[in-house]
């Protein structure tokens, strides 16, 4: 078996965004673009000899060519040891349980997370470093500068892996460990969660679930899991199985992509509890019968309940949320007396909170929430979770967030998405936010005056670093807020949100729908950015 060094040109749009690089299939597939990203990443890392590296991905289209193409660069890149998923599936969460376990120096997930897959759909790859979370800004910035510069790469020249088949074989001097994908990550689930008293829940008390796993990676884990160590009846797992297109769906777990669960939950004889998850199995969406519960709310209620949970009932050291996030569980930090810390997107900004015993809970409006057992954020950990306080309060969803509406008061919170706008119209609309920040403060818009703008930025307590430009706030006399911020995640033209708050203490006003709570606050943000002009666009494309 040789080493090849491959002359290479640079790709000048190999810039990572708030989880790594995502482009469309198709670009991923160019001669030399996937080679070129890896090598910069392993640059980056400078020395792998002897280390160990992770990898896995989601299962989406390309995902076994490219898994064979990684473990040829990584053995030329002379890594000692990789444990790669079977079928070269292996979950985010997961990933980061396997790393910090193994003592591992890497790992790679194969995944454009949320977004579409297929052969018309997108790919993408993310670098996560040895703590187990994502790469840090620095890295990613370095990872970044190579690729600009790069004038080659090295693979070895040998068959491919069987990747179907568990057990340990060679390329080159590396050894090749195929390793179950749920096996490391289950046995940490069960040091975090109560598993008999969930058990005593889906088989003896008449309680039902569903899980949606989308045709997404967490169908071998919710399969596992849920179903033969918790005991839920057979077919509580829907779309277990991983497939290269998700099955014609769109692997985001939210209302409008997950919309076949949302109508069991809604419909006749619904169950109890409705659960889904995303593409490579880091977000969540939580449902009770008839009942949606927001990302926002969903990490307050954790947060109120953690101590009923085995592994977070000597409390919690703090908790943080991403800007774009409800401040619901700010006023959970406060009645615990603990901090709560406000981050830019992008998980990356909680490792150095985690790390330094900060935090404990983190979460963001994505359907993202996570804790201190990983550097990741976790879809199947918080149906455990959920899981976990539902057994133990023996009360539904609905009554559980109703009674914290009622103890802490009740964030509405909602996202507007406009996807495709030309990036040239998204700069415009952003600039001039910018621009009218110092004229915005003082401010009335009807019964709301703007007491607070500014372009969020962030000054890491651990570390000192500082990330700018992460969103535009506008904060209301009455705790309303409106946020504006550009996506990192979008592969094509470019997704602007806008993210809109109020806070309603009344209990006799807690149960209105979210937008007509937020009407108000919507028209503000049209009048302030001018939406439908700017973008082109009459409507949002997506509101959650």
């Amino acid at each position: 078996m040789n080493i090849r060094t491959v002359s290479t040109s640079p790709f000048a749009d190999q810039k990572p965004g708030t989880s790594g690089l995502r482009k469309s299939t198709a670009v991923f597939q160019q001669p030399n673009y996937l080679e070129n990203f890896i090598q910069s990443i392993f640059e980056s890392i400078k020395d792998c000899q002897g280390q160990t590296l992770v990898l896995g991905g989601d299962g989406r289209y390309y995902n076994r060519q490219a898994t064979q193409i990684v473990l040829k660069m990584a053995a030329a890149n002379k890594f000692g040891r990789i444990k790669v998923g079977h079928r070269g599936i292996l979950s985010t969460p997961a990933t980061s349980c396997i790393i910090r376990k193994y003592n591992a120096l890497a790992g790679i997930i194969l995944s454009a997370s949320h977004n579409p897959g297929g052969f018309l759909g997108d790919f993408g790859v993310k670098y996560n470093v040895s703590n187990g979370g994502p790469a840090p800004e620095k890295v990613t910035q370095a990872i970044y500068a190579y690729s600009k510069t790069i004038n080659y790469y090295k693979i070895l020249d040998a068959p491919d892996i069987d990747l179907d088949t568990l057990g340990e074989s060679r390329l080159g001097n590396t050894v090749v460990e195929v390793i179950d994908p749920v096996y490391d990550y289950e046995k940490l689930m069960e040091t975090l969660f109560d598993f008999d008293c969930i058990h005593q829940l889906l088989t003896k008390s008449g309680f039902r679930m569903c899980f949606d796993a989308l045709h997404a990676v967490t169908g071998p884990y919710a399969h596992s899991i849920f179903e033969h160590r918790l005991g839920a009846s057979m077919g509580t797992v829907r779309n277990g199985t991983p497939l290269e297109d998700f099955g014609g769906g769109h692997p985001d777990p939210n209302l409008v992509y997950a919309r076949d669960l949302v109508e069991i939950l809604y419909g006749k004889d619904a169950p109890d509890f409705g659960a889904a998850s995303d593409g490579d199995g880091d977000r969540n969406m939580i449902l009770g019968r008839n009942f949606f519960v927001s990302p926002s709310d969903s990490l307050a209620v954790l947060a109120a309940n953690a101590k009923l949970v085995y592994g977070y009932k000597s409390g919690l050291a703090g908790i943080a949320r991403s800007v774009a996030t409800s401040t619901a569980v700010d006023k959970v930090a406060a009645k615990l007396g603990i901090d709560c810390y406000e981050t830019p997107t992008g998980w990356k900004f909680f490792s150095n909170l985690l790390d330094a015993g900060l935090v404990t809970l983190c979460g963001e409006e994505s359907f993202s929430t996570g804790s201190n057992h990983i550097r990741e954020k976790d879809g199947i950990w918080a149906v455990l979770f959920w899981l976990n306080i539902l057994a133990v309060r023996q009360q539904s969803v609905e009554q559980i967030v109703q009674e914290y509406w009622q103890l802490y008061g009740r964030n509405y919170h909602l996202r507007y998405d406009y996807e495709g706008v030309d990036p040239e119209r998204a700069a415009t609309l952003m600039n001039k936010l910018q621009t009218s920040m110092a004229s915005l403060k003082g401010k009335r818009f009807g019964p709301h005056e703007v007491i607070y703008c500014d372009d969020f930025s962030y000054t890491d307590p651990v570390d000192g670093s500082v990330s700018t430009h992460k969103g535009i706030r506008i904060i209301f006399d009455d705790e309303s807020r409106i946020v504006f911020r550009l996506s990192g995640t979008a592969t094509y033209a470019a997704t602007i949100r806008i993210f809109l708050e109020t806070y309603e203490p009344k209990v006799a006003k807690q149960n209105q729908q979210p937008q007509q709570a937020l009407a108000s606050l919507l028209a503000i943000a049209n009048e302030i950015a001018q939406l439908s002009i700017l973008t082109g666009m009459e409507k949002p494309t997506l509101i959650i």
